[in-house]
């Protein structure tokens, strides 16, 4: 048995490992490279599609299930198996990354055909995605799922998103039987809504990520109480507050916790404070997660019966038309909170091209921002960026608020490591970290408990003996 790492090796997106045994071929995940290696999304698959049987996907999240329509587009035409809600994530999150890739190839081939080159064709459209759809199928956690009599797999739940899973497989080959868990993006502490991440027993190997694996996040008490008082301070101030933000997962937690302050604490400097959502995708999302109670926590569960609406208040604007979405352009002291996250597409954009350059804008970063996003050269410091070909100055006030994350910090990935039962008996393979992360956390699990870790280059194989 062959294991191919064919994304998030040496880099945090494009989530995407093949595996392959004496009779068959599939993958776990099949995620959108993003940032500064967005390009290796126009390379080939290092597979044949046709030749993959079938799909598990961890979670809904873009760089994890992002290239799934090229998967199609080329020929693939398997199952592919996720939670409920993942499902139903999938299909509105695949179908708003069409979209986008349409709109920014029409505005690559503007720029080009100006300059004589040839036009750019998206990696797919709308149209592309609803073929997925037709292939999803539906699982529970903690129930094995038998492919045939060699491969079974089951869903943990992995506390990073709605319906967000660990996969952990087992394969029978050549009369041994090898258990290899993958941890999927393993979720932060106490996010709101959702559960904590679960246990697992025992594996042989681990492929885990290591987002965070170099940092420790603030405590959130006092993480929440400064996304409350920059709030609160730049509305007085005339100033709007932008909150870029993925529009599944993190947006649902912002307005958990604006909903604390205004609903449930009634603080009265809230009750006045206009909050704009303005992201087409995150009002589908606020549908699904309205719909999928199962996942959620015991907290949320109790305000539920008391007939508390978690993820709306009074003074929550759901921005639904571009002519409506435009008009922010011209209010002051409001919350905007718009995706993308990493401020690569979308509204958001839109937003920080029109608050960016004021001193009185408060920019608050609530979720990772990789490596060549523009999110990530506004919380570096830069002074200037460009938006839609625009130099701009950066004269906002830049925030981040790590604890808002829905990674796992170093703390939180250490844990989910140690409390493995019986422990690792073979190999864990460090993924889904830029360099420094994925080696300090590579070190830090030698260091505490011994294994084998290695961490994997992109397209790198291992065999699975």
């Amino acid at each position: 048995m062959k294991i191919k790492f064919c994304g998030a090796a040496g880099q945090v997106t494009g989530s995407c490992y093949l595996i392959e045994t004496n009779k068959r071929k599939f993958l776990i995940d099949c995620g959108m490279f993003q940032g500064s290696v967005f390009d290796l999304n126009y390379e080939p698959f290092p597979f044949n599609p046709k030749d993959i049987d079938f799909v598990i996907l961890t979670h809904a999240h873009i760089d994890h299930s992002g290239r799934l329509p090229m998967l199609f587009k080329q020929g693939f035409r398997g199952t592919v198996y996720a939670t409920s809600a993942t499902c139903d994530l999938v299909s509105i999150m695949l179908r708003d990354s069409g979209h986008i890739q349409e709109f920014e190839a029409k505005w690559r081939t503007k720029k080009r055909l100006r300059k004589g080159l040839e036009p750019v064709e998206p990696l797919y459209t709308v149209e592309d995605t609803l073929i997925v759809n037709d292939y999803l199928l539906k699982q529970s956690y903690n129930k094995w799922i038998v492919i045939d009599k060699n491969i079974e797999f089951m869903f943990k739940d992995a506390g990073h998103l709605l319906g967000s899973s660990i996969v952990v497989l087992k394969v029978r080959e050549n009369k041994k039987e090898h258990i290899i868990t993958f941890s999927g993006d393993l979720g932060n502490f106490n996010i709101p809504i959702i559960r904590d991440y679960e246990y697992i027993d025992y594996t042989d190997y681990l492929i885990i990520e290591s987002t965070y694996g170099n940092r420790y996040h603030e405590t959130r008490a006092q993480e929440i109480k400064s996304l409350y008082d920059v709030i609160i301070n730049t509305v007085k101030s005339g100033g709007n507050v932008i909150i870029p933000a993925f529009s599944v997962g993190r947006t649902q937690e912002i307005l958990y916790i604006l909903n604390q302050y205004i609903d449930i604490e009634q603080k009265k400097e809230f009750k006045n404070i206009e909050v704009y959502l303005d992201s087409p995708l995150a009002k589908e999302a606020l549908e699904v997660f309205e719909k999928h109670k199962e996942c959620y926590d015991e907290e949320t569960l109790k305000l539920l019966e008391n007939d508390i609406d978690v993820l709306h208040f009074e003074n929550l604007h759901i921005v639904e038309t571009v002519e409506e979405s435009q008009s922010l352009n011209e209010k002051q002291g409001v919350v905007i909170i718009s995706a993308s996250g990493m401020c690569e597409a979308g509204r958001i954009k839109h937003h920080l091209k029109h608050n960016i350059w004021k001193k009185n804008t408060a920019i608050i970063f609530v979720g990772y921002q990789a490596e060549g996003t523009l999110g990530r050269r506004i919380l570096d410091g830069q002074k200037k960026v460009k938006i839609f070909g625009e130099e701009m100055v950066v004269n906002a006030n830049i925030y981040s608020i790590s604890s808002l994350s829905g990674h796992a910090d170093l703390g939180g990935l250490l844990n989910w490591v140690k409390n493995i039962k019986n422990g690792v008996s073979k190999k864990i393979f460090v993924t889904h970290g830029e360099q420094e992360a994925s080696q300090n956390f590579k070190n830090e699990l030698e260091r505490m408990f011994n294994y084998k870790v290695e961490i994997p280059k992109l397209y790198d194989e291992f065999i699975i003996d």
